[in-house]
């Protein structure tokens, strides 16, 4: 069964990829769907089988690499970290593959679209059952590769072209920290596989290594080393510029790598690696300050951008914050619990998004929408379904969740938990006011599109909107069903267990309840807040901008991240590698080098081409003088 799973999306790529033409569009649309279904079921059953039975499995496909003492099987791990990850992935892909199937439908390389979807979803299936640090790496490396495929798809699109490139090298950033993470526990452990390294911790927690000659300890350079790595591929503060421009892909690409997939992976890494995270208080106050800086930022950011895809991305931006925050307080387990619950209603609100798009013919601008409520029935109360979701609205999916992380956060009861909590509680405002801006601003008001009437504006078809409602129904009831198995008290015993590691457990201690429902007040009060602000007294926003023109700009160009960026690193690498070019390239090598040497046999070829005159005289001239010079040099001899 568990190879059927992992392989199904490998064979549905490759029948789509290299086939397509033959079978047809519609043909490969339906059977990349069916195959990525078929293993979603297949995960549903993995998983039940965890819960229920306490299953467990590592099945070796084959040995991949064996050397001296090193030796790297290519393996499908099962336990419970695994098996979430598989429902999370499979599902939600699925979905998308369905989805895509109405969102592609005018587009002439649905194939190759396709066979992309599936080779992602392969790639993201042998990360989260790797057991081991090189498998892991492979399909790591392999999302970023797809990620590029689907990110530039429109490779006719210069600005496609440009987000693809950006994400592809902003992720070597964090990549290149990860392997240095990798090479340093072979260095160490000699070997790189879960289970050998994980149980070899405690004897090395006092060993030092010299890095740049510092003396740095060996545990807390891995861990940094390793959360570098996700910092890049979860679009964390610093290297999490890429994910807004990656929004110039198809919206479905959007749904599955930035809501359930690719962001995810470096919240998996570092939830997996737990046994490693818990010896480095270091590390996990390191990623507890990036976690709450990141949830921070992103949700200030997300608050004055009127791209609707751009929106919604930071605010996986931001959630992934949370999740960070939550594991570094060591709540895995809650981390685990939200990054499952906002799969959900992230991949509602992005397909949402699509079918708006969709609607309004390729317009992404919140601005140029409103009032059309009643023309989108389905993706309206779909999108608010979402959106009370992710804002953590009592009882729906992101409520269990989010304030879950906010008070482990405050329990943990150090300087960075009670901080996390704090930032988490302001942050948990700004979510609901961007997110109630967006929905107030394309669903109601007026309608303020110049180009398309408003009788032109439908809604999408039902093979778009099904998946909608799908993941709606997850959106609302998954925290309720899931949260004492995932993060109840006799969870880490239950259903965890050895998947993730708590050197200090949890407390289960209640706490102040102050805690428990500022929260949800916050949440609810926005509701209204949001409407007046942006619907029914438009003129306090603008008063609010045109008093705020600095810090409106500040928001609105992102803290100026891309132009610092590009003053630090682009143009002075640019004015380097101008200088190589024409002054070593040019003047230099190809100066003395292959052109001068050209320069000499063309120089050369020109004058002993007068050799070739055409008259017998001159020929027989050069060939006495010839035969003269070779006597002479006879008689010399």
């Amino acid at each position: 069964m568990e190879y059927t799973l992992v392989f199904l999306p490998l064979l549905g790529a490759l029948l789509s990829g290299f086939f397509g033409r033959l079978i047809g569009d519609r043909n490969s649309e339906i059977l990349t769907s069916l195959l990525v279904s078929i293993s979603a079921i297949l995960s549903f059953i993995i998983f039940k089988e965890v819960t229920l039975n306490n299953y467990e499995n590592n099945l070796v496909i084959f040995k991949w690499i064996t050397s001296g003492l090193l030796e790297v099987n290519w393996s499908i791990k099962i336990d419970a970290v695994s098996s979430v990850m598989l429902v999370v992935v499979c599902f939600v892909s699925s979905l998308v593959h369905i989805y895509s199937i109405g969102y592609m439908s005018h587009d002439p390389h649905k194939t190759r679209f396709m066979s992309y979807l599936s080779l992602f979803t392969f790639a993201m299936l042998m990360l989260v059952t790797s057991d081991n640090f090189l498998q892991l790496f492979f399909g790591w490396e392999g999302v970023g590769l797809c990620s590029y495929f689907l990110i530039g798809f429109w490779f006719k699109k210069d600005s496609a072209n440009k987000a693809a490139i950006k994400a592809f090298i902003v992720n070597r950033v964090g990549d290149f920290g990860f392997a240095l993470g990798i090479f340093l526990i072979f260095y160490l452990f000699g070997t790189v596989n879960y289970d050998e390294v994980f149980s070899q911790i405690p004897q090395y927690i006092n060993n030092e290594i010299s890095f740049f000659y510092i003396s740095l300890n060996a545990i807390n350079l891995i861990c940094i080393l390793l959360f570098i790595g996700a910092m890049g591929k979860s679009a964390q503060f610093l290297l999490h510029t890429w994910l807004p421009d990656a929004m110039e892909g198809p919206t479905p690409v959007s749904a599955l790598i930035h809501a359930a997939t690719m962001v995810t992976a470096g919240v998996f890494l570092v939830v997996r690696c737990s046994p490693i995270f818990e010896y480095s208080q270091l590390a996990l106050n390191f990623i507890c300050l990036v976690g709450m800086t990141t949830a921070f930022f992103a949700a200030t950011v997300a608050i004055v951008q009127n791209d609707i895809k751009k929106i919604i991305a930071y605010s996986t931006c931001s959630q992934l914050g949370y999740m960070f925050f939550a594991a570094g307080v060591g709540a895995y387990n809650v981390a685990m619990f939200h990054l499952f619950t906002h799969a959900f209603f992230k991949a509602l609100l992005f397909l949402g998004s699509g079918s708006v798009i969709h609607s309004f013919k390729d317009e992404q601008d919140i601005r140029n929408m409103g009032g059309v409520w009643k023309k989108l029935p389905y993706t309206w109360i779909l999108m608010i379904i979402g959106t009370l979701a992710l804002t953590g609205f009592p009882f729906l999916s992101g409520y269990y969740s989010k304030d879950a992380i906010i008070e482990f956060a405050y329990m943990r009861g150090n300087f960075f938990g009670t901080l996390a909590a704090y930032i988490g509680i302001f942050t948990a405002l700004l979510t609901a006011v961007y997110s109630w801006r967006l929905i107030f601003k394309t669903f109601h008001g007026s309608y303020e599109n110049k180009n398309l009437k408003i009788e032109s504006i439908h809604e999408s078809p039902h093979i778009m909107v099904i998946p909608l409602i799908i993941l709606a129904v997850g959106s609302a009831f998954a925290g309720y069903l899931f949260k004492e198995l995932f993060i109840g008290p006799l969870s880490s015993e239950n259903f965890w267990k050895d998947s993730i590691k708590f050197i200090i457990p949890l407390t289960t201690d209640h706490p102040p309840y102050w805690v428990i429902y500022l929260t949800p007040i916050i949440v609810v009060s926005a509701i209204p807040i949001s409407y007046y602000l942006f619907i029914k007294n438009k003129s306090i926003t603008l008063w609010l901008v045109n008093e705020n023109k600095p810090l409106y700009k500040f928001l609105i160009n992102k803290w100026y991240f891309d132009e610092l960026y590009n003053y630090i690193f682009i143009l002075p690498s640019k004015k380097i590698g101008i200088f190589l070019w024409k002054n070593i390239d040019v003047k230099t090598i190809d100066r003395f080098g292959p052109d001068g040497i050209s320069s000499i046999i063309k120089k050369l070829s020109d004058k002993a081409v007068k050799f070739q005159s055409g008259y017998i005289y001159q020929y027989a001239f050069i060939m006495l003088i010839g035969f003269s010079a070779l006597l002479t040099y006879l008689i010399i001899l």
